[in-house]
Protein backbone atom coordinates (compact mmCIF):
# COMPACT_ATOMS: atom_id res chain seq x y z
CA UNK A 1 0.00 0.00 0.00
CA UNK A 2 1.43 3.47 -0.59
CA UNK A 3 1.99 6.28 1.68
CA UNK A 4 -0.76 8.68 0.74
CA UNK A 5 -3.28 5.95 0.67
CA UNK A 6 -1.41 4.81 4.29
CA UNK A 7 -1.95 8.51 5.04
CA UNK A 8 -5.40 8.81 4.36
CA UNK A 9 -6.69 5.94 6.22
CA UNK A 10 -5.09 6.59 9.26
CA UNK A 11 -6.56 10.61 8.76
CA UNK A 12 -9.85 9.63 7.45
CA UNK A 13 -10.05 6.90 10.10
CA UNK A 14 -9.29 8.86 13.63
CA UNK A 15 -11.61 12.18 11.93
CA UNK A 16 -14.26 9.58 11.58
CA UNK A 17 -13.92 9.03 15.51
CA UNK A 18 -14.18 12.28 16.23
CA UNK A 19 -16.79 13.46 14.02
CA UNK A 20 -19.06 10.06 15.74
CA UNK A 21 -18.11 11.46 18.99
CA UNK A 22 -19.50 14.81 17.99
CA UNK A 23 -22.48 13.85 17.41
CA UNK A 24 -22.88 11.28 20.11
CA UNK A 25 -22.21 13.69 22.57
CA UNK A 26 -23.97 16.69 20.98
CA UNK A 27 -24.67 19.56 23.44
CA UNK A 28 -28.56 20.02 24.57
CA UNK A 29 -27.65 23.08 26.96
CA UNK A 30 -25.55 25.97 27.42
CA UNK A 31 -24.56 23.88 30.88
CA UNK A 32 -23.30 21.19 28.15
CA UNK A 33 -21.74 23.63 25.72
CA UNK A 34 -19.68 25.22 28.01
CA UNK A 35 -18.60 23.03 30.90
CA UNK A 36 -20.05 19.41 29.57
CA UNK A 37 -22.63 19.23 32.12
CA UNK A 38 -19.64 19.35 34.90
CA UNK A 39 -20.01 15.38 35.32
CA UNK A 40 -16.62 14.65 33.57
CA UNK A 41 -14.63 11.77 35.49
CA UNK A 42 -11.16 13.26 36.74
CA UNK A 43 -9.34 11.17 34.75
CA UNK A 44 -11.01 11.49 31.89
CA UNK A 45 -10.70 15.00 32.42
CA UNK A 46 -6.94 14.97 32.67
CA UNK A 47 -6.52 13.23 29.34
CA UNK A 48 -8.64 16.06 27.98
CA UNK A 49 -6.51 19.01 29.18
CA UNK A 50 -3.93 17.02 28.04
CA UNK A 51 -4.72 16.95 24.73
CA UNK A 52 -5.78 20.78 24.87
CA UNK A 53 -2.72 21.87 26.61
CA UNK A 54 -0.24 19.74 24.11
CA UNK A 55 -1.30 21.74 20.85
CA UNK A 56 0.21 22.09 17.53
CA UNK A 57 2.83 24.10 19.71
CA UNK A 58 3.93 20.85 21.43
CA UNK A 59 3.17 18.30 18.98
CA UNK A 60 4.88 19.97 16.00
CA UNK A 61 6.98 23.02 16.49
CA UNK A 62 8.46 22.56 19.98
CA UNK A 63 10.68 19.36 19.06
CA UNK A 64 11.13 21.52 15.57
CA UNK A 65 12.21 24.61 17.75
CA UNK A 66 14.33 22.38 19.91
CA UNK A 67 16.32 21.06 17.10
CA UNK A 68 17.61 23.59 15.34
CA UNK A 69 17.57 25.83 19.13
CA UNK A 70 19.60 22.98 21.05
CA UNK A 71 19.92 24.35 25.13
CA UNK A 72 18.41 27.52 25.01
CA UNK A 73 15.22 26.75 23.65
CA UNK A 74 14.67 24.31 26.62
CA UNK A 75 13.14 27.30 27.88
CA UNK A 76 10.21 26.33 26.12
CA UNK A 77 9.72 22.83 27.73
CA UNK A 78 10.23 24.65 31.38
CA UNK A 79 7.94 27.41 30.70
CA UNK A 80 4.97 25.64 29.97
CA UNK A 81 5.67 22.99 32.40
CA UNK A 82 6.05 25.27 35.44
CA UNK A 83 3.04 27.14 34.20
CA UNK A 84 0.82 23.90 34.20
CA UNK A 85 2.11 23.38 38.14
CA UNK A 86 1.72 27.41 38.83
CA UNK A 87 -2.29 26.89 37.07
CA UNK A 88 -3.04 23.59 38.88
CA UNK A 89 -1.65 24.44 42.21
CA UNK A 90 -2.32 28.39 42.80
CA UNK A 91 -5.27 29.42 40.37
CA UNK A 92 -7.37 26.15 39.26
CA UNK A 93 -9.00 25.15 42.64
CA UNK A 94 -9.87 28.24 43.84
CA UNK A 95 -11.54 29.19 40.74
CA UNK A 96 -13.10 26.01 40.41
CA UNK A 97 -14.61 27.01 44.29
CA UNK A 98 -15.78 30.01 43.15
CA UNK A 99 -17.79 28.38 40.87
CA UNK A 100 -17.61 30.78 37.73
CA UNK A 101 -16.89 29.29 34.95
CA UNK A 102 -15.39 31.80 32.62
CA UNK A 103 -12.75 34.41 33.55
CA UNK A 104 -14.19 37.23 32.63
CA UNK A 105 -17.00 35.90 34.88
CA UNK A 106 -14.75 35.82 37.72
CA UNK A 107 -12.80 39.29 37.14
CA UNK A 108 -16.01 40.66 36.44
CA UNK A 109 -17.52 39.53 39.72
CA UNK A 110 -14.25 39.58 42.06
CA UNK A 111 -13.98 43.12 41.19
CA UNK A 112 -17.79 44.16 41.38
CA UNK A 113 -17.45 45.62 38.00
CA UNK A 114 -19.09 44.92 34.67
CA UNK A 115 -15.92 47.54 33.02
CA UNK A 116 -13.52 45.22 34.38
CA UNK A 117 -15.20 41.86 33.34
CA UNK A 118 -15.61 43.67 29.50
CA UNK A 119 -11.82 44.22 29.61
CA UNK A 120 -11.35 40.67 30.37
CA UNK A 121 -13.15 39.57 27.56
CA UNK A 122 -10.95 41.65 25.18
CA UNK A 123 -7.60 40.22 27.26
CA UNK A 124 -9.51 37.07 26.38
CA UNK A 125 -9.82 37.27 22.66
CA UNK A 126 -6.68 38.85 22.07
CA UNK A 127 -4.77 36.12 23.57
CA UNK A 128 -6.72 33.51 22.42
CA UNK A 129 -6.99 34.67 18.66
CA UNK A 130 -3.00 34.92 18.83
CA UNK A 131 -2.31 31.38 20.41
CA UNK A 132 -5.29 30.17 17.79
CA UNK A 133 -3.08 31.45 14.81
CA UNK A 134 -0.27 28.86 15.96
CA UNK A 135 -2.85 25.75 16.08
CA UNK A 136 -3.92 26.63 12.91
CA UNK A 137 -0.66 27.15 11.43
CA UNK A 138 0.33 23.70 12.70
CA UNK A 139 -2.83 22.26 10.92
CA UNK A 140 -2.23 23.58 7.78
CA UNK A 141 1.44 22.38 7.88
CA UNK A 142 0.40 18.47 8.40
CA UNK A 143 -2.51 18.75 6.10
CA UNK A 144 -0.10 20.40 3.30
CA UNK A 145 2.42 17.46 3.84
CA UNK A 146 0.58 14.22 4.00
CA UNK A 147 -2.77 14.97 1.68
CA UNK A 148 -0.30 16.54 -0.59
CA UNK A 149 -2.31 20.07 -0.76
CA UNK A 150 -0.86 23.97 -0.54
CA UNK A 151 -0.88 24.81 2.92
CA UNK A 152 -3.69 27.20 2.48
CA UNK A 153 -5.99 24.08 1.36
CA UNK A 154 -4.55 22.28 4.18
CA UNK A 155 -5.81 24.98 6.57
CA UNK A 156 -9.24 25.60 5.16
CA UNK A 157 -9.81 21.51 5.51
CA UNK A 158 -8.33 21.82 9.26
CA UNK A 159 -11.00 24.98 9.76
CA UNK A 160 -13.79 22.95 8.37
CA UNK A 161 -13.02 19.95 10.68
CA UNK A 162 -13.03 22.18 14.09
CA UNK A 163 -15.87 23.94 12.87
CA UNK A 164 -18.06 20.58 12.79
CA UNK A 165 -16.98 19.19 15.65
CA UNK A 166 -16.57 22.29 18.14
CA UNK A 167 -19.74 24.00 16.89
CA UNK A 168 -21.92 20.67 17.53
CA UNK A 169 -20.79 19.41 20.50
CA UNK A 170 -19.92 22.62 22.77
CA UNK A 171 -17.62 21.00 25.75
CA UNK A 172 -19.10 18.18 25.94
CA UNK A 173 -18.33 17.51 21.90
CA UNK A 174 -15.09 18.80 22.39
CA UNK A 175 -14.25 16.93 26.20
CA UNK A 176 -14.41 13.57 24.74
CA UNK A 177 -13.32 14.21 21.32
CA UNK A 178 -9.64 15.04 23.11
CA UNK A 179 -9.73 11.93 25.15
CA UNK A 180 -9.34 10.45 21.64
CA UNK A 181 -7.34 12.65 20.72
CA UNK A 182 -4.79 12.48 23.22
CA UNK A 183 -4.52 8.89 22.67
CA UNK A 184 -3.70 9.35 19.03
CA UNK A 185 -1.39 12.02 20.00
CA UNK A 186 0.57 10.41 22.52
CA UNK A 187 1.02 7.48 20.29
CA UNK A 188 2.04 8.98 17.29
CA UNK A 189 4.51 10.92 18.84
CA UNK A 190 5.89 8.15 21.66
CA UNK A 191 6.03 5.23 19.02
CA UNK A 192 8.46 7.26 15.87
CA UNK A 193 10.41 8.40 19.23
CA UNK A 194 11.31 4.64 20.63
CA UNK A 195 12.20 3.72 17.06
CA UNK A 196 14.33 6.17 16.56
CA UNK A 197 16.33 6.10 19.84
CA UNK A 198 17.09 2.39 18.96
CA UNK A 199 18.52 3.29 16.30
CA UNK A 200 20.71 5.51 17.11
CA UNK A 201 21.52 4.18 20.63
CA UNK A 202 19.63 1.30 21.34
CA UNK A 203 17.72 2.46 24.23
CA UNK A 204 14.39 1.60 24.29
CA UNK A 205 13.39 4.76 26.00
CA UNK A 206 13.65 7.91 24.14
CA UNK A 207 15.02 9.99 27.22
CA UNK A 208 17.71 7.47 28.29
CA UNK A 209 18.92 7.44 25.00
CA UNK A 210 19.22 11.07 24.66
CA UNK A 211 21.77 10.76 27.16
CA UNK A 212 23.57 7.23 26.08
CA UNK A 213 26.00 6.35 23.36
CA UNK A 214 25.96 7.35 19.58
CA UNK A 215 25.85 4.02 18.24
CA UNK A 216 27.58 4.40 14.92
CA UNK A 217 30.45 6.82 16.29
CA UNK A 218 31.13 5.32 19.91
CA UNK A 219 30.49 9.19 21.34
CA UNK A 220 28.36 10.59 23.46
CA UNK A 221 24.96 11.11 21.45
CA UNK A 222 24.90 14.94 22.72
CA UNK A 223 28.71 15.17 21.68
CA UNK A 224 28.40 13.64 18.44
CA UNK A 225 25.71 16.25 17.93
CA UNK A 226 27.63 19.07 19.55
CA UNK A 227 30.46 18.02 16.85
CA UNK A 228 28.44 18.14 13.55
CA UNK A 229 26.62 20.75 14.21
CA UNK A 230 30.07 23.32 15.20
CA UNK A 231 31.53 21.91 11.96
CA UNK A 232 29.40 23.29 9.58
CA UNK A 233 29.54 26.50 11.55
CA UNK A 234 26.70 26.13 13.90
CA UNK A 235 26.52 27.02 17.85
CA UNK A 236 26.80 24.13 20.02
CA UNK A 237 24.08 22.13 20.67
CA UNK A 238 24.70 22.38 23.90
CA UNK A 239 25.74 25.60 24.52
CA UNK A 240 24.13 28.55 25.85
CA UNK A 241 23.98 31.43 23.29
CA UNK A 242 20.86 33.04 24.56
CA UNK A 243 21.48 36.37 27.24
CA UNK A 244 20.57 35.10 30.64
CA UNK A 245 17.68 38.17 31.19
CA UNK A 246 15.85 36.98 28.28
CA UNK A 247 15.79 33.02 28.81
CA UNK A 248 14.54 33.96 32.49
CA UNK A 249 12.16 36.47 31.13
CA UNK A 250 10.96 34.26 28.35
CA UNK A 251 10.61 30.96 31.10
CA UNK A 252 8.36 33.47 33.22
CA UNK A 253 6.52 34.56 30.42
CA UNK A 254 5.55 30.79 29.25
CA UNK A 255 4.92 29.88 32.93
CA UNK A 256 2.51 32.72 34.00
CA UNK A 257 1.14 32.85 30.58
CA UNK A 258 -0.06 29.16 31.13
CA UNK A 259 -1.35 30.20 34.13
CA UNK A 260 -3.53 32.56 32.58
CA UNK A 261 -4.75 30.90 29.70
CA UNK A 262 -8.61 30.35 29.93
CA UNK A 263 -9.47 27.30 28.11
CA UNK A 264 -7.23 25.37 30.40
CA UNK A 265 -9.01 27.02 33.14
CA UNK A 266 -12.81 26.11 32.03
CA UNK A 267 -11.48 22.42 32.35
CA UNK A 268 -11.35 22.23 35.89
CA UNK A 269 -14.88 23.14 35.36
CA UNK A 270 -15.74 20.02 33.80
CA UNK A 271 -15.49 17.57 37.12
CA UNK A 272 -18.20 17.72 39.61
CA UNK A 273 -16.43 18.45 42.64
CA UNK A 274 -13.53 20.71 44.09
CA UNK A 275 -11.45 17.98 45.26
CA UNK A 276 -12.02 16.28 41.37
CA UNK A 277 -10.01 19.71 40.07
CA UNK A 278 -7.50 18.82 42.02
CA UNK A 279 -7.09 15.18 41.02
CA UNK A 280 -7.86 15.62 37.38
CA UNK A 281 -4.71 18.44 37.53
CA UNK A 282 -2.64 15.93 38.57
CA UNK A 283 -3.81 13.09 35.76
CA UNK A 284 -3.10 15.85 33.51
CA UNK A 285 0.07 16.69 34.16
CA UNK A 286 0.74 12.78 34.04
CA UNK A 287 -0.44 12.58 30.60
CA UNK A 288 1.40 15.96 29.86
CA UNK A 289 5.04 14.51 30.92
CA UNK A 290 4.40 11.19 28.41
CA UNK A 291 5.18 13.69 25.67
CA UNK A 292 7.28 16.63 27.28
CA UNK A 293 10.16 13.78 28.76
CA UNK A 294 10.45 12.77 25.00
CA UNK A 295 10.14 15.73 23.14
CA UNK A 296 14.59 16.97 23.62
CA UNK A 297 15.29 13.52 22.65
CA UNK A 298 13.02 13.75 19.48
CA UNK A 299 14.48 17.28 18.91
CA UNK A 300 18.19 16.33 19.35
CA UNK A 301 17.92 13.00 17.28
CA UNK A 302 16.38 14.18 14.33
CA UNK A 303 18.96 17.49 14.15
CA UNK A 304 21.52 14.56 14.00
CA UNK A 305 19.53 12.62 11.67
CA UNK A 306 18.86 15.10 9.24
CA UNK A 307 22.77 16.13 9.63
CA UNK A 308 23.67 12.81 8.63
CA UNK A 309 21.39 13.00 5.43
CA UNK A 310 22.72 15.75 3.99
CA UNK A 311 26.08 14.60 4.49
CA UNK A 312 26.13 11.09 4.08
CA UNK A 313 29.75 10.62 3.60
CA UNK A 314 30.50 12.84 6.61
CA UNK A 315 30.93 16.63 6.99
CA UNK A 316 34.68 16.32 5.70
CA UNK A 317 33.24 14.61 2.66
CA UNK A 318 31.00 15.34 -0.36
CA UNK A 319 27.37 16.53 0.51
CA UNK A 320 24.10 15.10 -0.52
CA UNK A 321 23.91 15.30 -4.46
CA UNK A 322 20.85 16.47 -6.08
CA UNK A 323 20.81 13.11 -8.15
CA UNK A 324 20.59 11.18 -5.12
CA UNK A 325 17.93 13.19 -4.30
CA UNK A 326 16.06 12.56 -7.43
CA UNK A 327 16.30 8.77 -7.51
CA UNK A 328 17.05 7.41 -4.09
CA UNK A 329 13.38 6.19 -2.88
CA UNK A 330 14.47 6.81 0.57
CA UNK A 331 15.36 10.86 0.15
CA UNK A 332 11.45 11.08 -1.62
CA UNK A 333 10.71 12.78 1.22
CA UNK A 334 12.65 15.85 0.22
CA UNK A 335 10.76 16.27 -2.93
CA UNK A 336 7.56 15.53 -0.91
CA UNK A 337 8.23 18.42 1.83
CA UNK A 338 9.52 21.10 -1.38
CA UNK A 339 6.61 20.77 -2.87
CA UNK A 340 4.81 22.30 0.35
CA UNK A 341 7.39 25.48 0.14
CA UNK A 342 8.17 24.28 4.14
CA UNK A 343 11.90 23.05 2.89
CA UNK A 344 13.84 24.16 0.19
CA UNK A 345 16.98 23.43 -1.82
CA UNK A 346 18.96 25.07 -4.37
CA UNK A 347 21.93 23.99 -5.79
CA UNK A 348 23.92 27.89 -5.81
CA UNK A 349 27.02 27.25 -6.53
CA UNK A 350 26.05 24.60 -9.39
CA UNK A 351 28.53 21.44 -8.60
CA UNK A 352 25.37 19.17 -8.41
CA UNK A 353 25.68 19.04 -4.49
CA UNK A 354 23.48 20.78 -1.93
CA UNK A 355 25.64 22.35 0.72
CA UNK A 356 23.98 22.27 4.11
CA UNK A 357 25.77 24.99 6.86
CA UNK A 358 25.43 27.91 8.35
CA UNK A 359 26.29 30.81 5.93
CA UNK A 360 26.07 33.38 8.88
CA UNK A 361 28.75 31.75 10.70
CA UNK A 362 31.10 34.37 12.60
CA UNK A 363 33.66 31.72 12.72
CA UNK A 364 36.54 33.42 10.48
CA UNK A 365 38.64 30.17 10.05
CA UNK A 366 35.47 28.05 9.35
CA UNK A 367 34.49 30.91 6.47
CA UNK A 368 37.72 31.07 5.14
CA UNK A 369 37.52 27.18 4.50
CA UNK A 370 33.98 27.54 2.89
CA UNK A 371 35.38 30.37 0.53
CA UNK A 372 38.03 27.93 0.07
CA UNK A 373 35.93 25.08 -1.51
CA UNK A 374 33.82 27.49 -3.06
CA UNK A 375 30.20 27.26 -1.66
CA UNK A 376 28.07 29.88 -2.18
CA UNK A 377 25.76 29.86 0.34
CA UNK A 378 23.42 27.32 2.35
CA UNK A 379 21.51 25.48 -0.24
CA UNK A 380 18.98 23.89 2.06
CA UNK A 381 16.23 25.71 4.54
CA UNK A 382 14.07 23.48 6.50
CA UNK A 383 10.74 25.01 8.36
CA UNK A 384 11.54 24.12 12.36
CA UNK A 385 7.40 23.13 12.21
CA UNK A 386 8.36 20.06 10.07
CA UNK A 387 10.79 18.34 11.89
CA UNK A 388 8.17 16.23 14.09
CA UNK A 389 6.19 15.06 11.41
CA UNK A 390 9.61 14.58 8.92
CA UNK A 391 11.37 12.85 11.57
CA UNK A 392 10.25 9.29 10.54
CA UNK A 393 11.00 10.06 6.97
CA UNK A 394 14.34 11.06 7.65
CA UNK A 395 15.22 7.94 10.10
CA UNK A 396 13.44 5.69 6.76
CA UNK A 397 10.93 4.37 9.12
CA UNK A 398 7.71 2.25 8.00
CA UNK A 399 4.78 3.74 6.14
CA UNK A 400 2.23 3.41 9.03
CA UNK A 401 4.54 5.19 11.63
CA UNK A 402 4.98 7.92 9.13
CA UNK A 403 0.72 7.87 8.91
CA UNK A 404 0.62 7.87 12.55
CA UNK A 405 2.20 10.57 13.19
CA UNK A 406 0.39 12.74 10.93
CA UNK A 407 -2.77 11.57 12.74
CA UNK A 408 -0.91 12.64 15.72
CA UNK A 409 -0.31 16.16 14.89
CA UNK A 410 -3.77 16.67 13.42
CA UNK A 411 -5.47 15.22 16.89
CA UNK A 412 -2.96 17.69 18.66
CA UNK A 413 -3.45 20.98 16.56
CA UNK A 414 -7.25 20.62 16.46
CA UNK A 415 -7.91 19.74 20.15
CA UNK A 416 -6.44 23.19 21.30
CA UNK A 417 -7.51 24.95 18.30
CA UNK A 418 -11.70 23.39 19.54
CA UNK A 419 -10.62 24.42 23.09
CA UNK A 420 -9.91 28.10 22.37
CA UNK A 421 -12.54 28.28 19.99
CA UNK A 422 -15.18 27.51 22.74
CA UNK A 423 -13.32 30.06 25.06
CA UNK A 424 -13.51 32.47 22.57
CA UNK A 425 -17.32 31.73 22.17
CA UNK A 426 -17.87 31.43 25.59
CA UNK A 427 -16.47 35.21 26.26
CA UNK A 428 -18.64 36.68 23.66
CA UNK A 429 -21.76 34.90 24.42
CA UNK A 430 -22.17 34.48 28.12
CA UNK A 431 -19.99 37.32 28.94
CA UNK A 432 -20.91 39.89 26.30
CA UNK A 433 -24.06 39.48 25.27
CA UNK A 434 -25.76 37.45 28.14
CA UNK A 435 -23.52 39.78 30.96
CA UNK A 436 -23.34 42.78 29.01
CA UNK A 437 -25.86 43.51 26.52
CA UNK A 438 -28.75 41.38 26.74
CA UNK A 439 -28.85 39.93 30.23
CA UNK A 440 -33.09 38.00 29.44
CA UNK A 441 -31.39 36.42 26.60
CA UNK A 442 -33.19 32.52 26.50
CA UNK A 443 -31.02 29.38 26.81
CA UNK A 444 -31.53 28.56 23.67
CA UNK A 445 -30.47 31.78 21.91
CA UNK A 446 -27.66 32.18 24.17
CA UNK A 447 -26.65 28.62 22.75
CA UNK A 448 -27.13 30.08 19.46
CA UNK A 449 -24.64 33.03 20.17
CA UNK A 450 -22.19 30.49 21.22
CA UNK A 451 -22.03 28.61 17.99
CA UNK A 452 -22.61 31.62 16.07
CA UNK A 453 -19.22 33.57 17.53
CA UNK A 454 -17.49 30.07 17.76
CA UNK A 455 -18.11 29.75 13.67
CA UNK A 456 -16.85 33.75 13.09
CA UNK A 457 -14.01 33.16 15.41
CA UNK A 458 -12.89 30.20 13.40
CA UNK A 459 -13.35 32.52 10.26
CA UNK A 460 -10.99 35.09 11.47
CA UNK A 461 -8.07 32.57 13.34
CA UNK A 462 -8.20 30.93 10.04
CA UNK A 463 -7.54 33.95 7.95
CA UNK A 464 -4.93 35.15 10.01
CA UNK A 465 -3.09 31.10 9.93
CA UNK A 466 -2.73 31.75 6.28
CA UNK A 467 0.51 34.50 7.03
CA UNK A 468 1.45 34.00 10.62
CA UNK A 469 3.92 36.01 12.51
CA UNK A 470 6.10 33.02 13.27
CA UNK A 471 6.50 29.22 13.36
CA UNK A 472 3.97 27.91 15.44
CA UNK A 473 5.66 27.82 18.81
CA UNK A 474 6.59 31.33 18.55
CA UNK A 475 3.58 32.49 17.78
CA UNK A 476 1.81 30.79 20.56
CA UNK A 477 4.40 32.03 22.96
CA UNK A 478 3.46 35.46 22.15
CA UNK A 479 0.11 34.30 22.79
CA UNK A 480 1.59 33.44 26.16
CA UNK A 481 3.15 36.70 26.76
CA UNK A 482 -0.16 38.35 26.18
CA UNK A 483 -2.04 36.11 28.74
CA UNK A 484 0.69 37.01 31.59
CA UNK A 485 0.64 40.19 31.14
CA UNK A 486 -3.35 40.82 31.28
CA UNK A 487 -5.06 37.80 32.78
CA UNK A 488 -2.63 35.98 34.76
CA UNK A 489 -2.06 39.36 37.65
CA UNK A 490 -5.69 39.73 37.60
CA UNK A 491 -6.81 36.48 38.40
CA UNK A 492 -3.48 35.92 41.04
CA UNK A 493 -4.62 39.64 42.84
CA UNK A 494 -8.45 38.85 42.76
CA UNK A 495 -7.62 35.35 44.89
CA UNK A 496 -4.73 36.75 47.04
CA UNK A 497 -5.48 40.20 47.84
CA UNK A 498 -8.35 41.59 49.49
CA UNK A 499 -7.23 45.85 48.98
CA UNK A 500 -7.08 45.44 44.73
CA UNK A 501 -10.59 47.04 43.89
CA UNK A 502 -12.28 47.36 40.32
CA UNK A 503 -9.95 50.41 39.15
CA UNK A 504 -6.90 48.96 40.02
CA UNK A 505 -7.80 45.91 38.35
CA UNK A 506 -8.92 47.43 35.02
CA UNK A 507 -5.66 49.91 35.43
CA UNK A 508 -3.58 47.20 35.89
CA UNK A 509 -5.01 45.07 32.58
CA UNK A 510 -4.86 47.89 30.21
CA UNK A 511 -1.49 49.19 30.90
CA UNK A 512 0.10 45.23 30.89
CA UNK A 513 -1.90 44.51 27.83
CA UNK A 514 -1.23 47.83 26.37
CA UNK A 515 2.76 47.60 26.96
CA UNK A 516 2.90 43.84 25.72
CA UNK A 517 0.80 44.30 22.32
CA UNK A 518 2.81 47.58 21.67
CA UNK A 519 6.40 45.93 22.38
CA UNK A 520 4.85 42.89 19.84
CA UNK A 521 3.67 45.16 17.07
CA UNK A 522 7.60 46.89 17.12
CA UNK A 523 9.15 43.92 16.63
CA UNK A 524 6.44 42.18 14.46
CA UNK A 525 4.68 44.46 12.50
CA UNK A 526 2.08 45.98 13.34
CA UNK A 527 -1.26 44.10 13.32
CA UNK A 528 1.73 41.46 12.32
CA UNK A 529 1.68 42.74 8.89
CA UNK A 530 5.26 42.59 7.79
CA UNK A 531 7.82 44.99 6.93
CA UNK A 532 6.08 47.66 9.60
CA UNK A 533 8.47 46.29 12.53
CA UNK A 534 10.89 49.08 13.78
CA UNK A 535 13.11 46.23 15.43
CA UNK A 536 13.56 42.91 15.27
CA UNK A 537 13.77 39.77 17.70
CA UNK A 538 17.76 39.76 16.94
CA UNK A 539 18.45 43.34 17.56
CA UNK A 540 15.55 44.26 20.30
CA UNK A 541 14.56 47.42 21.66
CA UNK A 542 14.88 46.90 25.60
CA UNK A 543 17.94 45.26 26.43
CA UNK A 544 18.22 41.66 24.75
CA UNK A 545 14.54 41.37 25.39
CA UNK A 546 12.59 39.51 22.37
CA UNK A 547 8.98 40.13 21.96
CA UNK A 548 8.33 36.46 23.11
CA UNK A 549 9.63 37.36 26.18
CA UNK A 550 8.15 40.28 27.23
CA UNK A 551 4.84 39.42 29.06
CA UNK A 552 6.78 38.97 32.03
CA UNK A 553 7.51 42.60 32.23
CA UNK A 554 4.10 43.46 31.54
CA UNK A 555 2.79 41.48 34.44
CA UNK A 556 5.07 43.50 36.36
CA UNK A 557 3.51 46.72 34.95
CA UNK A 558 -0.19 45.06 35.69
CA UNK A 559 0.85 44.33 39.00
CA UNK A 560 2.63 47.56 39.50
CA UNK A 561 -0.25 49.76 38.39
CA UNK A 562 -3.36 48.04 39.86
CA UNK A 563 -1.60 48.26 43.36
CA UNK A 564 -0.72 51.84 42.69
CA UNK A 565 -4.25 52.87 41.65
CA UNK A 566 -6.08 50.61 44.20
CA UNK A 567 -3.89 52.37 46.51
CA UNK A 568 -4.52 55.70 46.09
CA UNK A 569 -8.41 55.11 45.89
CA UNK A 570 -11.26 53.16 48.31
CA UNK A 571 -11.19 49.83 49.18
CA UNK A 572 -13.39 47.47 48.20
CA UNK A 573 -16.93 46.78 49.79
CA UNK A 574 -16.85 44.32 52.90
CA UNK A 575 -18.76 41.80 51.41
CA UNK A 576 -15.98 41.52 48.37
CA UNK A 577 -13.14 40.91 50.83
CA UNK A 578 -15.17 38.61 53.00
CA UNK A 579 -15.47 37.10 49.70
CA UNK A 580 -11.73 36.55 49.17
CA UNK A 581 -11.06 35.27 52.47
CA UNK A 582 -14.07 32.57 52.09
CA UNK A 583 -12.61 31.19 48.40
CA UNK A 584 -9.13 30.56 50.08
CA UNK A 585 -11.34 28.31 52.99
CA UNK A 586 -10.05 24.84 52.31
CA UNK A 587 -12.95 22.63 52.90
CA UNK A 588 -16.59 24.38 51.48
CA UNK A 589 -17.66 26.48 48.85
CA UNK A 590 -19.03 28.84 51.85
CA UNK A 591 -20.06 32.13 51.07
CA UNK A 592 -17.56 31.39 47.35
CA UNK A 593 -20.69 30.11 45.45
CA UNK A 594 -23.52 31.21 47.09
CA UNK A 595 -23.09 34.95 45.76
Amino acid sequence: MDQFTLNLLFVGGSFALYFAIAIWARAGSTAEFYTAGGGVHPVLNGMATGADWMSAASFISMAGIISFGGYDTSAYLMGWTGGYVLLAMLLAPYLRKFGKFTVPEFIGDRFYSPTARMVAVVCLIIASVTYVIGQMTGVGVAFSRFLEVEVSTGLYIGAAIVFFYAVLGGMKGITYTQVAQYIVLITAYTIPAVFISLQLTGQFLPPVGLFSEHTASGMPLLAKLDQIVQELGFAQYTGHTDTTLNMFLFTMSLMIGTAGLPHVIVRFFTVPKVSDARSSAGWALVFIALLYTVAPALGAMGRLNLTDTMWPRGTAGEALSLEEIQTKPELAWMKNWEVTGLLKFEDKNGDGKIQYYNDKSKNEAFNASVAEKGWAGNELTVNNDIMVLANPEIAHLPGWVIALIAAGGLAAALSTAAGLLLAISSAISHDLIKGQLNPNISEKGELLAARISMSVAIIVATYLGLNPPGFAAQTVALAFGLAASSIFPALMMGIFSKRINNAGAVAGMLAGLGITIVYIFLHKGWFFIPDTNSFTDANPLLLSIKSTSFGAIGALVNFGVAYAVSSATKAPPAHIQDLVESIRVPKGAGAATGH
